[in-house]
């Protein structure tokens, strides 16, 4: 694997522009912010703007959870890139992302000023002293799940790239407002949670009731456990499998949007089955109802 870096200061604009240098050099895979990319989409791991803490954004932008490297070398040895570009401040952090990850070190390295002109890397870093924006090279849709809530504003800008002629090649990318970036802090309590995830399985068809909900929150993982019972009668097609699909998208989704937080896993399990007292007593309608 030839593994290229391309290296900036913080705010000068590497995120922009990693695309315009990766089209040159034909490389499909990037590591960003945490992250494994390639094209519009994310592979693999955890963007470091979703941290509380700059400390904590720039742990994980390292790659020094153990946990959070291991996916993403799960993933490329899995998929076995022939380039790969790293994106970092210095060389020493991008030689520090390759060993963390068990790569090669760089064996080219390229500097924001070489892939940039003066006036955007100013511009680029402007934006981030007055309004701390930051750009993800992904489109808003691929971005979204990442980042539920906290996205800014959509861009579709041109290549800009002063050695390569690629006029008119669009390059979608998302800037966002990281969490660690924002005024104070905020603090969301558990019942708060819990409650919120009863409403919205309330609101599914073939949930009788929520029967318990655990929230495990550690380090570097979030865990929602949730046990329900279900109306047997009422789940569509009787697809108890399809029903539990629907509770674990449902939350999710909700719960990542409403809160902003980044839920690792969300498990559902079907702990009762209510079936109607008079559904019960007439055995005939019953018998219809579980017929195979």
């Amino acid at each position: 694997m030839e593994v290229y870096a391309l290296i900036g200061h913080s705010g000068t604009g590497k995120s922009h522009q990693a695309p315009v240098l990766a089209r040159q050099y034909n490389i499909e895979y990037m590591i960003d912010d945490g992250l494994l990319i390639k094209g519009a989409m994310i592979l693999a791991g955890r963007s470091a703007k979703r941290e509380n803490t700059r400390f904590g954004a720039i742990k994980r932008a390292l790659f020094k959870d153990p946990e959070h490297a291991g996916r993403v070398k799960t993933k490329l040895t899995e998929i076995m890139p022939g380039r790969l570009l790293i994106l970092s401040t210095s060389r020493r952090m991008a030689d520090m992302i390759a060993e963390n990850l068990g790569l090669d070190l760089p064996a080219y390295y390229y500097t924001i000023e070489e892939v940039s002109d003066p006036e955007s890397i100013k511009t680029a870093l402007t934006l981030r002293a007055k309004e701390n924006r930051h750009v993800i090279p992904l489109p808003t849709f691929a971005i979204k799940k990442e980042f539920p809530g906290y996205i800014i504003d959509p861009l579709r800008t041109f290549f800009s790239f002063p050695t390569y002629q690629t006029a008119g090649s669009p390059v979608e990318r998302s800037v966002i407002r990281p969490i660690f970036s924002t005024l104070g802090s905020f603090y969301i309590a558990e019942h708060v949670i819990t409650n919120l995830v009863e409403f919205i399985i309330s609101n599914i068809p073939g949930v009788y009731k929520t029967v318990d909900v655990e929230l495990q929150n550690g380090k570097s993982r979030v865990l929602i456990n949730i046990d329900i019972a279900v109306d047997l009668v009422r789940i569509p097609n009787m697809r108890i499998d399809l029903l539990l699909r629907e509770v674990q998208q449902s939350v999710k989704e909700e719960v990542e949007y409403q809160t902003g937080f980044y839920l690792d896993e969300v498990n559902v399990y079907a702990k009762k089955i209510h079936l109607d007292e008079k559904l019960v007593k007439d055995k005939e309608t019953l018998r219809k109802f579980i017929k195979p």
